[in-house]
């Protein structure tokens, strides 16, 4: 399985990730803040992620982290 992880803490919720995503599978969490208090990106459906690793290039602060299954 494909696997995107976000470092939750360096995220600043700019949402260049969410707009990225060709399967519109990443969102910013409205529940959560991170230690600098923004509300961080997350993955809604880690089953449909194609590690496509759009939303990690488009991250400017490295963030995510994409794992392709082999």
């Amino acid at each position: 399985m494909n696997r995107v992880t976000f470092n939750v803490d360096l995220c600043k919720g700019c949402g260049l990730c969410v707009t990225a995503c060709p399967k519109k599978i990443l969102e910013l969490d409205p529940e959560a803040l991170n230690k600098k208090g923004y509300h961080p990106a997350r993955i809604t459906n880690q089953d449909a992620c194609i590690a496509c690793a759009m939303c990690a290039t488009m991250c400017p602060d490295v963030v995510i982290t994409v794992e392709k299954d082999v």
